[in-house]
């Protein structure tokens, strides 16, 4: 696009939704830069939350699923994750903005006097901000396109000024700069046996009311729309036929950018863009993964063990991680969603018997502890293989200090505060910190792992570097003992002495890690735990597949 040697001049393509929420305008925006990608362009894809909190840090699950974390530490929205999954380009604190983060600046820069006496409002200020964080990642240089995806639905009271600033950015950087998706839902009415067209026309009307004619219509449906209705589409909504795009429910979110590539999405964006490229876009490695994705060999059943368990979005990444890992393994890893709570009772052991492996999840607070604790020693005592990710590892810290150290009330600080053996206390610089957002250890650090561990192997390389998500920290006043005892830390970060890995080799697979390895796990590189993890978990199972005939 720009000459050699010269800085990239980016372009906009801003996606909206209309009729109702979750439609997946974050997969769509992740199979449309996959294709464009695919064709040799530099692509970055950016959200924008409507929400008020600054990020969704200290949102619980329940209201806004994941919580997902970049290299650099940003606690952002669960579609970074996908961005990240399809793309496998890391995303990072300029990917995400919210409305709390621009009405945070807006007032910062007031209180400075940076407005010089100036009635700070709506309009230009708030849509300055807006329009100045739409416009970071395309001044870096290092992008052709930059896809911004608006959360939230036309016609909601808070992505108004969100809408406007895009508006505004159609007009101050040229129709040939700037692309509008529009995401809508053309329903089916069992009742009368067809497709309804309705919505989309009064989603695309609101849209147009803002100030913005759609370029393309993206049609979410569960059936085919006929060409008579996409000719209706583009007749009331102002648009050629070839520019209704039909995204039909797919079996996984990886069919999408195929499906879109036979829409012609790509095409029809790169058209209205100006933008030549007469480049195939080469999809082999994703088809070969979807090729393992749907024709596995063999299935295994992996407990994930959780205290958000109804809402499977809190979790996703690791969710996520566990279909790479299965289409590597050409393996088909069914989840059994298992709530920690239900594990406390006598008897919970019926719950776990069916299960080849146990994953015991991330998480805060109380509720649900000694359930996770309870799965941890059902693993380690029938030798299930076990993965225990952030609380998940410090769950089997607390369970092996328990039943193997004999300290009966070890905990962590996190749960008891008064208990007389913390395991897991809080870490040192933690202390002192008081507010609740962004203030946690947060994004990549170092971890040198031990030569001939099982971490090591499954990486292979002794240093690393993962993603933080927490405040507490094995407690290495118990260090010897847990060593002594078979319970051995084999990943430490190399500044801080923190315990990262802990293994026990006596074990077909356990490890715990205070990582997030979820997090970096994407299409074209799985996160090697995982992949591991899964091949355990198989080894182990087959045996006892073949001792069941």
């Amino acid at each position: 696009m720009s000459g050699k040697g010269q800085p990239k001049t980016a372009k906009y393509i801003f996606v909206t939704g209309g009729v109702t929420s979750s439609l997946g305008k974050g997969i769509v925006a992740s199979s449309l830069a996959k294709l464009l990608q695919a064709r040799g362009l530099s692509v970055t894809i950016q959200k924008f939350d409507p929400y008020i909190n600054i990020d969704p840090g200290t949102l619980n699950p329940y209201e806004h699923g994941e919580c997902y974390v970049t290299n650099d530490g940003a606690e952002t929205d669960l579609d970074l994750g996908h961005y990240e999954r399809f793309l496998g380009v890391p995303t990072s604190q300029a990917n995400n903005i919210t409305t709390g983060r621009v009405y945070n600046n807006v007032i910062t820069k007031e209180r400075r006097g940076d407005y010089l006496g100036k009635t700070v409002q709506v309009i230009p200020h708030i849509t300055d901000e807006i329009k100045r964080n739409i416009l970071l990642l395309g001044e870096t240089g290092l992008y052709d396109i930059v896809i911004t995806e608006i959360g939230g639905c036309v016609g909601d009271i808070e992505s108004l000024p969100f809408i406007e600033a895009a508006r505004q950015l159609k007009w101050d950087l040229g129709e040939k700069n700037t692309l509008f998706i529009h995401l809508t839902l053309v329903p089916y009415l069992a009742s009368a046996g067809e497709l309804k067209t309705k919505p989309t026309q009064h989603s695309v009307r609101a849209l147009s009311e803002l100030g913005i004619q759609p370029d393309i219509i993206v049609c979410r449906t569960e059936h085919p729309i006929p060409v008579e209705m996409r000719r209706k589409i583009a007749l009331f909504c102002n648009v050629s036929p070839n520019d209704v795009i039909e995204s039909i429910d797919a079996e996984t979110i990886y069919d999408v950018p195929l499906l879109m590539r036979k829409e012609k999405l790509d095409q029809r964006a790169l058209y209205k863009l100006d933008i030549y490229n007469d480049k195939d876009a080469d999809l082999e490695s994703w088809k070969n993964f979807l090729g393992k994705l749907k024709n596995p060999t063999e299935q295994i059943t992996v407990g994930l063990v959780g205290k958000y368990v109804e809402l499977k979005d809190s979790y996703k990444s690791i969710a996520e991680g566990l279909i790479h890992a299965g289409a590597v393994n050409e393996t088909k890893v069914n989840v059994k969603w298992i709530s920690s709570e239900n594990l406390v009772d006598a008897g919970y052991e019926k719950k776990l018997e069916e299960l080849d492996g146990i994953l015991v999840a991330p998480g805060f607070g109380e509720r649900g502890i000694e359930g996770k604790i309870n799965a941890v020693k059902f693993a380690r005592e029938n030798k299930i293989p076990f993965f225990g990710i952030c609380l998940g590892m410090q769950c089997a810290v607390i369970e092996y200090a328990r039943n193997v150290l004999k300290l009966e009330d070890a905990h962590s600080f996190e749960m008891n505060p008064e208990t007389t053996n913390p395991v897991i206390d809080l870490m040192e610089e933690q202390k002192s910190v008081t507010n609740k957002g962004g203030t946690m250890r947060l994004g990549a650090y170092a971890c040198k792992l031990e030569k001939g561990s099982l971490a090591h192997s499954i990486y292979g390389k002794l240093n690393i570097q993962e993603r933080h998500r927490h405040r507490f920290e094995f407690n290495n006043a118990y260090l010897e003992q847990f060593k002594t005892a078979g319970m051995t830390p084999t990943g430490i970060n190399p500044e801080s002495g923190l315990v990262e890995v802990v293994e026990i080799k006596d074990h077909p697979f356990f490890i715990g890690v205070q990582f997030h390895p979820e997090y970096k796990s994407n299409v074209a590189n799985p996160a090697p735990l995982f992949v591991h993890f899964v091949k355990a978990v198989l080894k182990n199972a087959i045996p006892l597949m073949k001792g069941a005939k």
